[in-house]
């Protein structure tokens, strides 16, 4: 890139936020150099010239944060998404990860996880075991850090092409001598989803007295269970407010039509010219509501979606409700490390970190379509057969009956996943030729996750059988239970095997060396050089063929695959005058698979005043595909709402066979993906006219290509005359199925600022009060996913997968005198407009949802010896997630979106340490 197109770059686009790094001192009170996410280069701390923001393990106690999940929360760069465990939880909707397992991540500016590079201790770490794509974030021992560092803007030129979002950097205890124990508590007031955390951290030696260093850190971290009948919000059926369920797979089976059943190819009622497909004997008789969480299906307010020939005569189930809002989940985390100081100039360390966790996923029980063809309609003669003839005058009771039912007595679909992460890092640093500070470090790196089949799943053709029999009732009335026979015969159909397992590992050698290279009239001249040599691997296998087993997710197995990527990289921090210097860094990998991409990085710093400083950067970003998003093998599911056929239904109004229909659809990988490229930049100043005050505003905007997104049924309807190939006919012209998946979309273009304020006060005779707020502004999000057509804009809109919300900011005040402190905060998500419904809009309708504002208030004492204790409350005010009328198979939640809110509502939070003499 020419230097006068950056310059140019520099005064039009960029991004900033808070920088915040401590002054450090050594022994003699000089200032020490350190090294800072963002630059190779050490240097005083004061002098960094990038955005970086330091969140402390005291921020982190006094907010009650317990997982890197919720500290994600606080962080108002990072997107709005579904990247979080409540999320993950999900077996519909086109968008849905059924690989996370229980995981989360990190998604900074809602460019997707891939595109947030996550360190540990400044190296990177294995992605996640069975998704393959992105660091879970449940892995990091938070226990044991000290801070974390976010650095909002792309630093692909410093530590790799994956960093386009940014990088969030994990930094842990060092060298610590001591033993301190400490217990946490979350308790929620109204039931469910607590927590709890005891860790033990202990390390004797000094480097400087006796020339060694070993520590050590274990936690125990467990979270219960939190269910959506634990809350009242929770709730899918508010038709007054444009929700209600869309689905007619309920607890009391609905009948289907169908050549050789009972209900035949559809039914009429007396003075009524429609032919009907499904009835219900409840709702027939006016009674849907006696089954708990049924209801009379909405016909009127689906009929953009489930045609009213199906829904007119069927009761739906309130399956939003159903859901499990927070995975009970246990962690065990282990961080060990050995420093030894060979001599005044060279020390050595190993460090070891591991950890293991359990997650259980519920879904709703199995739903089941029986027909002639699949051999598991209900018999005629069966015990149960319910005959429908005083409704339906052309019922024929000499038929067997189709029916739709949710299979209650099989209980909740549940998998148990295992996840068990290692690292083992070698490293030397230190400084040679009196000048020169270098570091080296060997890593091997693991994560493996398994995934088990533990309750609700059966064997297809075993409970096919069963049903043929007659045996199983589907129509069981209020206070009704399955004969302890046919309870006995749906046990024997189900399905207890270790379903499928992934693992990645990730070997590397890195090293670099930095100082000070001459003097320049303005200061040193310094530079920074290093390499980087990595092997990743990712392999995904399946215990047993999934298709056996009735609504098994997962994926295809993919044999082993690796890539090598081998890269060098240089840096330099060029003093122009006393108020101006320049950083300039370029980096150039080489993958073995995809090819070589070079990126350059060019950021300045201008201090004209001690009160002012202007900083700015334009960078490039190259990401290439995950493993599974080339090589996974396709898996085919069934959309669970309606969709139009996008050409039929137009020349075939009202025809159920082309309009409100469901169809199976495919999503896999795509060994065709291009990887995605990126073009971004920075400006922005830091001011403070006062002692103690600073304030920030900073632009940001990036632009890429070839964004790697996953293409949704919706998506490819949307844009059938570009996508003509992935809609998939049979003979007669109706639609097999869709073939959805990964695609490099033609672009986006997102940009927005970050604002900062911090102010703290010198020690009053009140005690001393600090002040801070840090919020981003997103302006716009677009995005195209064909060249030839407009981009659309996402901000403040509802979407099926990230929110681009308009502004969310993390503000706090904390009083501090003597041995006490107190901290109150907020956290801010504004609002957006929501999804409509589909059909019949109710008067009255809120089409925007509303902003999410909590407040938490926690107090710090210390006057016990050795002791800390704090105690709060979040969700101050116990305030519930806004209302959301969006359909709960597109976004888990029903009524409200785990996207935006914590669905925990008011908890109690208790933090003890004590630290030994």
């Amino acid at each position: 890139m020419k230097l006068k197109k950056i310059a140019q770059c520099i005064a039009l686009i960029g991004v900033s936020s808070t920088v915040f790094a401590q002054e450090q001192a050594d022994q003699q009170g000089e200032p020490q150099k350190v090294e800072i996410t963002g630059s190779s280069i050490k240097r005083i701390a004061k002098e960094g010239a990038l955005p970086v923001q330091v969140i402390t393990k005291s921020d982190i106690e006094r907010q009650g944060i317990t997982s890197a999940e919720q500290l994600m929360r606080i962080i108002s760069a990072n997107g709005t998404g579904t990247n979080n465990m409540t999320s993950g939880n999900n077996v519909f909707g086109a968008d849905a990860d059924r690989l996370v397992g229980g995981a989360s991540f990190a998604n900074l500016r809602g460019l997707g996880p891939s595109s947030t590079l996550v360190l540990l201790n400044g190296r990177r770490v294995s992605a996640h075991g069975t998704s393959g794509k992105s660091v879970d974030l449940n892995a990091i021992p938070m226990a044991a850090v000290e801070r974390i560092e976010i650095l909002k803007d792309g630093a692909s030129a410093i530590y790799g092409t994956d960093a386009i979002g940014g990088v969030i950097n994990f930094i842990l205890k060092t060298n610590y001598t001591g033993v301190e124990i400490a217990a946490d508590t979350n308790i929620t007031q109204e039931g469910g989803g607590a927590t709890r955390r005891a860790s033990l951290l202990a390390g004797k030696g000094t480097l400087d007295k006796d020339g060694y260093n070993v520590m050590a850190s274990l936690t125990l971290d467990k979270a219960d269970i939190l269910r959506s009948s634990q809350r009242d919000f929770a709730r899918g059926y508010q038709p007054a407010r444009g929700l209600s369920p869309d689905t007619t797979g309920t607890p009391y089976a609905n009948q289907l039509s169908g050549a050789g059943t009972a209900l035949g190819t559809g039914f009429k009622l007396p003075g009524d010219p429609n032919s009907y497909l499904q009835a219900s004997l409840l709702s027939l008789t006016g009674k849907c509501g006696t089954i708990p969480g049924m209801s009379q299906y909405d016909a009127p307010l689906w009929q953009n979606s489930t045609s009213i020939l199906r829904s007119t005569y069927s009761c739906a189930y309130d399956y939003g409700a159903d859901y499990v809002m927070q995975q009970p989940v246990e962690h065990a985390n282990l961080v060990s490390r050995g420093t030894i100081q060979i001599n005044a100039d060279t020390k050595a360390f190993a460090e070891l970190t591991a950890s293991r966790a359990k997650s259980r996923a519920e879904f709703t029980p199995l739903q089941i379509s029986t027909s002639i063809a699949s051999k598991n309609v209900y018999p005629v003669g069966g015990p149960y057969y319910q005959d429908l003839s005083a409704y339906i005058p052309t019922f024929d009771n000499t038929k067997p009956i189709a029916y739709k039912w949710r299979a209650n007595d099989l209980g909740n679909r549940t998998q148990e996943t295992t996840s068990d992460n290692a690292r083992l890092l070698l490293g030397m640093e230190g400084v040679v030729l009196g000048k020169w500070d270098y570091k080296l470090g060997v890593s091997a790196a693991r994560s493996k996750a398994d995934t088990q089949l533990v309750d609700g799943y059966s064997y297809t053709d075993k409970l096919y059988a069963a049903l043929a029999t007659g045996i199983i009732n589907p129509w069981l009335a209020p206070g009704q239970k399955q004969t302890p026979e046919a309870m006995a015969l749906l046990n024997s159909t189900k399905a207890y095997v270790d379903l499928q397992g992934g693992t990645t590992k990730l070997t590397q050698a890195d090293g670099n060396i930095s100082g000070e290279l001459f003097q320049l009239p303005a200061g040193p001249l310094s530079i920074a050089a290093g390499f980087d040599l990595r092997r990743e691997s990712y392999e995904f296998s399946q215990g047993i063929d999934a298709t056996t087993i009735l609504l098994a997710p997962g994926n295809a197995a993919l044999p082993s695959v690796s890539r090598d990527i081998k890269a060098v990289y240089a840096e330099t921090i060029i003093p122009i005058t006393k108020s101006l210097e320049l950083q300039a860094a370029v980096r150039h990998d080489q993958y073995s698979v995809i090819g070589g991409t070079t990126n350059p990085k060019l950021a300045f710093r201008y201090q004209p005043l001690e009160a002012i400083v202007f900083r700015g950067s334009v960078n490039s970003g190259f990401l290439a595909p995950s493993f599974q998003q080339l090589y996974s093998g396709q898996l085919t599911q069934e959309l669970p709402n309606g969709a139009d056929d996008p050409v039929q239904c137009p020349l075939h109004p009202g025809d159920p066979n082309y309009c409100s229909i469901k169809m199976d659809y495919r999503t896999g990988g795509n060994s065709a993906l291009k990887p995605e490229t990126s073009k971004q930049g920075s400006i922005g100043f830091v001011v403070s006219p006062m002692k103690g005050l600073t304030g920030s505003l900073d632009i940001w905007e990036i632009r890429s290509k070839n964004r790697i997104l996953n293409r949704t049924v919706t998506q490819v309807l949307a844009n059938y005359q570009s996508l003509l190939n992935n809609i998939v006919r049979n003979p007669d012209g109706t639609i097999d199925y869709i073939q959805a998946g990964w695609i490099n979309a033609a672009g986006s273009q997102t940009r927005g600022a970050d604002v900062s304020l911090h102010y703290d006060t010198e020690s009053l005779p009140s005690g001393k009060w600090s002040f801070a707020i840090d919020g981003t502004y997103t302006n716009s999000f677009k995005y195209h996913e064909f060249e030839d057509q407009p981009y659309q804009e996402l901000v403040g809109n509802f979407g099926t997968s990230d929110l681009y919300l308009r502004w969310k900011h993390n503000a706090s005040i904390t009083w501090t005198r003597g041995s006490w402190s107190v901290m109150g905060t907020q956290l801010y998500a504004s609002g957006y407009k929501d999804q409509l419904p589909k059909g019949v809009i109710p008067p009255g309708f809120n089409p925007y949802v509303d902003a999410y504002i909590t407040y938490g208030l926690s107090a710090t004492y210390t006057g016990f010896k050795n002791t800390t204790i704090t105690a709060g409350i979040q969700n101050l005010f116990n305030t519930d997630p806004p209302f959301t009328a969006h359909n709960v198979d597109d976004v888990v939640g029903a009524g409200w979106d785990p996207r935006v809110a914590d669905p925990r509502g008011r908890a109690f939070t208790l933090n003890v340490n004590y630290k030994f003499n």
